[in-house]
């Protein structure tokens, strides 16, 4: 069904889709992004974008709420605002619903006319919720679909709350369109440092003998946020944190994190080594999570509110936004390191990274000058993946001077001091990946079914036991339980260690 856009040169096109174009995620993500990407000369010579949404608005009236959100932030030059009124001329609007196979005939119709006879290849972006997904699939595919080229749709998250709602989401979308038009997008998948993960591995010499149970003692993936939910508690409490950060998120890095080598960078082959680490995992049980909920504080005479103070928030939620887990890989690389994970609003401060300690040194002849935490002498490699993304090692030093006394020292690639160019957002990454039909950062359906797997038990016996989570105050550092679930592991979060 795909026609490769590339040779047909001028005989082809690419129509792009913002469905749910009046909504937040597409003025503040999806318009810029693909704003950078024609300012970058990423896209086809001929592209036209539309936006269709339940909204009455005209063409100018999208022109204008789009060009309020775009910027010149790739460089200063003096054509940008030439390039954006280039780029806003390419945007168009309909109005619609998005259950109308009528309407999407309608938008048919207004695609064709800009296609003008040209291979046609079309991009619907879904940027609605998630219980309007097959509506809008199956008009667009009936109503909508190319004639001649690719028609490929991306799918936000959430896919579904558990293995049987997202079962019955693949199902559906399946009725209409193959698994290689489907493109479950996970933005942290686009992220420049998550991207580099398979860099520093496979092309370093000094890291892939390391990375193995041998050398490493646990590994951590790290989401913190300091801002609690903000109004939008209506949408995370029908999800909480384990669905909206862990299971895809930080499960999707942990499965790049610790695969085996791929047979090549083909998006098929990395996607098959992702699934045989899903597969791989042990059960989780709910020993082994620990759930925690921010609570009203006051701080330096300012108040903030708790979760369920979200007017939006049903009164009496036991919906975490806290969530520890100990999570092991059953298989000859990983077996008995721990992964633990950890992720949660309204703590002390915002980042997103992936810790690896590595084992003691075997008789180390050091150990007096360290005394008796042989911690304090474990190298780390820490790579923050936001804020002011970085890789780096910690090492033990000798502080310069006459006597024998040791330090930890990183080696640090700091990457907006190393590199002057704006790092792209994620969302540019993959959406140029779906108009070139590549697939490696994108979420195959088994893969989708696998993670499932792992967390749907645990939050069926989370909601049925109505747990009631460990409660934190807002800015603090989370519930005293995350350390215990660490403790038992014999494991310290980095992230808390002493020389942060």
């Amino acid at each position: 069904m795909a026609i490769d856009s590339n040779k047909n040169g001028d005989e082809s096109t690419v129509s792009i889709t913002v469905v749910g174009a009046s909504g937040d995620l597409a003025k503040k993500k999806i318009f810029p992004a693909l704003f950078a990407l024609f300012y970058e000369d990423c896209l086809p010579k001929h592209f036209t974008i539309f936006g269709y949404a339940r909204s009455k608005m005209t063409d100018a009236e999208l022109r204008d709420m789009v060009s309020r959100t775009l910027t010149c932030r790739i460089d200063k030059s003096a054509n940008c605002g030439e390039k954006m009124e280039q780029f806003l001329k390419r945007c168009f609007y309909h109005s619609g619903q998005y259950d109308s196979q009528e309407h999407f005939a309608e938008l048919d119709k207004k695609l064709k006319a800009h296609e003008a006879g040209r291979v046609s290849n079309r991009l619907f972006y879904l940027s609605i919720p998630p219980n309007i997904f097959t509506d809008a699939v199956k008009c667009a595919s009936v109503s909508a679909s190319a004639a001649q080229g690719w028609t490929r749709v991306i799918v936000e998250k959430p896919f579904g709350r558990d293995s049987e709602s997202s079962a019955a989401l693949t199902s559906a979308l399946k009725k209409f369109l193959t698994e290689d038009q489907i493109f479950r997008i996970d933005h942290y998948l686009g992220k420049e440092l998550v991207e580099n993960l398979s860099v520093l591995r496979f092309s370093n010499l000094i890291f892939e003998p390391l990375w193995s149970r041998q050398y490493i003692r646990n590994v951590q993936l790290i989401f913190s946020e300091d801002f609690g939910t903000e109004g939008r508690g209506g949408y995370f409490d029908h999800y909480g944190i384990i669905r909206d950060i862990m299971q895809n998120h930080l499960l999707q890095i942990l499965a790049l994190f610790a695969m085996e080598t791929p047979v090549s960078l083909d998006g098929e082959d990395i996607r098959n080594e992702k699934v045989k680490v899903l597969r791989s995992m042990r059960p989780l049980h709910i020993d082994d999570v620990v759930i925690g909920q921010y609570k009203s504080h006051t701080k330096g005479g300012v108040s903030y509110p708790g979760y369920t103070d979200d007017k939006t928030v049903p009164k009496g939620s036991l919906t975490p936004t806290f969530a520890a887990a100990a999570l092991f890989i059953d298989n000859p690389r990983w077996d008995g390191v721990p992964f633990l994970m950890k992720a949660g609003k309204a703590l002390d401060d915002r980042r997103a990274e992936i810790r690896v300690q590595f084992r003691h040194v075997p008789g180390n002849l050091y150990n007096r000058q360290f005394g008796s935490d042989l911690d304090q002498a474990s190298n780390e490699l820490v790579i923050r993946v936001q804020p002011n993304e970085e890789i780096y090692l910690k090492i033990n030093n000798k502080v310069p001077g006459l006597g024998m006394r040791l330090d930890r020292s990183n080696l640090n690639l700091l990457y907006k001091t190393r590199y002057s160019k704006e790092i792209p957002d994620a969302y540019e990454r993959l959406l140029l990946d779906a108009v070139e039909g590549e697939r490696r950062l994108f979420i195959r359906s088994d893969e989708l079914d696998a993670a499932w797997k792992l967390f749907t038990p645990v939050l069926k016996e989370l909601d049925e036991k109505k747990i009631v989570p460990e409660y934190y105050p807002f800015g603090s550092r989370g519930p005293v339980g995350a350390h215990y679930l660490a403790a038992k592991y014999n494991v310290k979060w980095g992230d808390r260690s002493f020389d942060e």
